[in-house]
């Protein structure tokens, strides 16, 4: 049955939200067993205390090895500057030894982001870390059309056919909507559902 690993980093409690919302949709799917992890901060504690950082996160700190374990990893981080976070970016980094071995290739590979505007770069993120997995070998998993919840028009909310996603406010006051955590559901279902077709 397969195996399916939630990576994440989250500033304020957005990515971690999304993050649970795709281990939910994930779970959904008989036989998958879930894990949600989270790579290290790499801001000091007194200057994330100060940037009001969310430091009570249970998820565990991952290990780059932990990786080759899983049948599928679905990564999600916030945009800086229209890119993933450098802690993400940072343990993405370090898995050089992994892509030598070919330890997660034909894997499932997903993505999914929060940006704090409707423009501020949420597909070139996850384009970004989709360009990843692929240097991996991963067959990615995108959060396709057929959830139509990305398709409304009666909300402002987040979701590409890259990866499901959501809107902060440049604040950060706002939490995933109910839509967009819909749409983490539904591609963790998703990649799960993938998962078990080729590892199940």
């Amino acid at each position: 049955m397969p195996k399916i690993l939630v990576l994440y980093h989250s500033t304020r409690g957005h990515v971690e939200a999304m993050a649970g919302a795709v281990a939910e949709g994930a779970r959904q799917v008989d036989g998958a067993t879930v894990d949600i992890r989270r790579v290290p901060e790499l801001v000091p504690e007194e200057l994330a205390r100060r940037s009001g950082y969310k430091l009570d996160q249970a998820a565990p700190v991952a290990e780059v090895d932990e990786l080759a374990g899983y049948d599928a990893i679905i990564v999600g981080a916030g945009t800086r500057y229209g890119t993933a976070a450098s802690q993400m970016r940072n343990f993405l980094d370090q898995t050089g030894g992994l892509w030598v071995k070919g330890a997660l290739v034909g894997k499932v590979g997903s993505a999914f982001t929060s940006t704090a505007s409707q423009h501020g770069g949420q597909e070139t993120t996850l384009i970004g870390l989709v360009q990843t997995l692929l240097h991996q070998g991963m067959v990615v998993a995108g959060l396709p059309y057929a959830w139509q919840g990305q398709s409304r028009i009666d909300e402002i909310t987040g979701g590409s056919p890259y990866g499901a996603t959501t809107i902060t406010g440049s604040d950060g006051s706002r939490m995933p909507s109910d839509n967009e955590l819909e749409g983490a559901r539904w591609q963790g279902r998703y990649v799960a559902e993938t998962a078990k077709k080729l590892f199940g």
